[in-house]
């Protein structure tokens, strides 16, 4: 048991980053994260085999998104309590945020969860394909259409002109 809490000390904030990228809010993420983690401890010794375990690990989280998104309603969730503003001004990084969360929101999720394994998990297309049980041909055609996607992205241009 330690090998899987030094595991997830180690990778939690990197799974909760991957988790929002996929599009959910950041109590989202790490129930979502939390939801994965519990389903690879109960099949450790088999994770602990994996020939890479990070991407067995991001399959059984990307798994774990594509299955609470199938039956979840997103629409509002009235609170009695409004959540704690910040009182510092944090709008520096907002347009730049938003503009990003936009454009990976109109990708299709098989490009949007490509560009996520390979640009901020840092897997490699050979461990995208096996976390995504696709041929590594796929993972590059996959990234290919969606950068050129994100490239022609009319807020990302904006975002670029204005820096």
């Amino acid at each position: 048991m330690d090998d899987f809490s030094e595991y997830v000390a180690a990778r939690w904030p990197t799974l909760v980053r991957s988790a929002v990228l996929l599009g959910c809010s950041h109590p989202e993420a790490e129930d979502l994260v939390q939801t994965a983690l519990e389903r690879c401890l109960v099949k450790w010794n088999k994770v602990r085999a994996a020939d890479d375990r990070d991407a067995y690990v991001h399959r059984v989280l990307i798994n774990s998104f594509l299955s609470a998104r199938r039956r979840r309603w997103h629409g509002e969730r009235p609170s009695a309590v409004l959540p704690e503003s910040s009182a510092s001004d944090q709008t520096a990084g907002v347009d730049e945020t938003d503009a990003v969360m936009r454009a990976l929101d109109r990708l299709p999720t098989d490009q949007r969860t490509a560009v996520v394994l390979r640009y901020y998990a840092h897997l490699s297309e050979q461990q995208m394909a096996s976390a995504l049980g696709i041929a590594t041909g796929t993972v590059k055609s996959r990234l290919s259409r969606a950068v050129k996607a994100l490239a022609q992205d009319p807020n990302l241009a904006e975002l670029r002109e204005t820096q």
